[in-house]
């Protein structure tokens, strides 16, 4: 398959199980693709506006965290306590060669998380938040296992936030005080050279309740 077309290939799943299918079949060649070849950047920024809230010694929840790639950000500048979750076996092992999270668990963003309401200080999610990815209810277990006063920092897809449910979302959760927004970036190109057309914010929201 063309490299290209990797991408589109990964968004056109028709559900889960093949979406966690491809991402396993992509594993081992993810890293070197999406870094090298279409110049993706989105951990770097993301973990750029992660570290203005959030401290050094928080436990954080790196949902739909893949091979690894944002925890191997975090973990440079000094975060330890980090957890990844990803829909994605194959992808999960190669996050574990980093050596950068204390546990991996193989979890379905979008259904109910395997862990206890409040056990994380901060949750990051990139290039999660996307068309035939996680849905926009995926936000309601993120802010339940998030305690109160912490950070969520994600990134959204311009085209997901229009259409998919998400812009709706992130007032009506703020509407009911589950989470007030801190800082919204502009939009960004985070693979470009691969997808120049393409644009994504990075959204950082504190949870009230």
């Amino acid at each position: 398959m063309e490299k290209q077309n990797r991408v589109q290939w990964v968004y056109s799943s028709r559900s889960k199980e093949e979406l966690a299918e491809r991402y396993d079949q992509w594993a081992k060649d993810y890293d070197a693709e999406i870094t090298q070849d279409f110049g993706g950047c989105a951990p770097q920024v993301a973990a750029g506006f992660f570290a203005q809230y959030v401290p050094k010694e928080a436990r954080i929840l790196d949902a739909g965290a893949g091979t690894g790639l944002v925890g191997e950000v975090l973990a440079k500048l000094g975060y330890a306590d980090l957890v990844a979750i990803d829909l994605s076996q194959s992808m999960l092992e190669e996050a574990r060669k980093k050596n950068v999270y204390r546990q991996l668990h193989q979890m379905v963003m979008g259904e109910p998380l395997d862990f206890a309401t409040n056990s994380f200080d901060a949750v990051v999610s990139v290039g999660v938040l996307t068309v035939a990815h996680a849905p926009a209810s995926s936000l309601d277990e993120l802010i339940r296992i998030t305690k109160p006063g912490g950070y969520i920092v994600f990134t959204l897809h311009i085209d997901a936030y229009e259409s998919y449910g998400f812009k709706e979302k992130l007032v009506a959760l703020e509407s009911e005080d589950k989470w007030k927004l801190v800082e919204v970036s502009e939009k960004l190109q985070l693979m470009p050279k691969g997808e120049p057309d393409v644009y994504h914010q990075v959204w950082v929201y504190q949870v009230t309740s």
